[in-house]
């Protein structure tokens, strides 16, 4: 005899588990410092502050992708991996402490991934209508979340700190 069919709010009871469980093992993987699940909440975001080491950005794309697939908003999903890369790699490079906090954000048209950290210097897109000069590993992330994403930002939150945001609308989003 087969199992009757789960439930529409069974399966997302199960589903919301099974993601606590596989974010939580990666934030032991990236040496969390601080994390809030909220997956069931009205806003529906994850937070977590954290110093990026060499495995970080891996660990963190996959935390992404498992919350925007979660929201049903799987072709999203690329495009928010790659701008928390980015970003968490400007984190790595400019910042002197080396801490951050990443927030990702369901919206009822898609996603906002904020990463906010201790330097206070604004990034500039060096580079609006081309490559950025200088070496070719370096400078390009503005430029990608520039082409890539629906919008970006950077904004001073504090004396000595700063936001750096990115948005992707889905075309096909239900709401929260």
């Amino acid at each position: 005899m087969s199992a009757p069919p789960c439930s529409t709010r069974s399966h997302h009871s199960l589903q919301s588990v099974v993601l606590s469980v596989h974010v939580a093992r990666m934030n032991a993987e990236i040496h969390v410092l601080d994390y809030e699940p909220h997956l069931l909440a009205p806003s529906h975001y994850y937070r977590t502050r954290f110093r990026p080491g060499a495995h970080s950005a891996r660990h963190v794309r996959r935390i992404v992708r498992a919350y925007v697939t979660a929201w049903g908003m799987a072709p999203l999903a690329e495009i928010a991996e790659l701008g928390a890369t980015e970003l968490l790699a400007n984190v790595v490079t400019h910042v002197p402490d080396g801490t951050c906090t990443v927030m990702l954000r369901r919206r009822a048209d898609g996603v906002r991934l904020e990463v906010h950290d201790n330097d206070p210097t604004l990034p500039e897109l060096r580079c609006p209508d081309g490559l950025p000069d200088g070496p070719p590993e370096h400078g390009h992330g503005l430029a990608l979340l520039d082409a890539l994403t629906d919008a970006w930002d950077a904004e001073r939150t504090g004396p000595a700190t700063k936001m750096v945001w990115f948005e992707l609308v889905s075309r096909t989003a239900a709401g929260p």
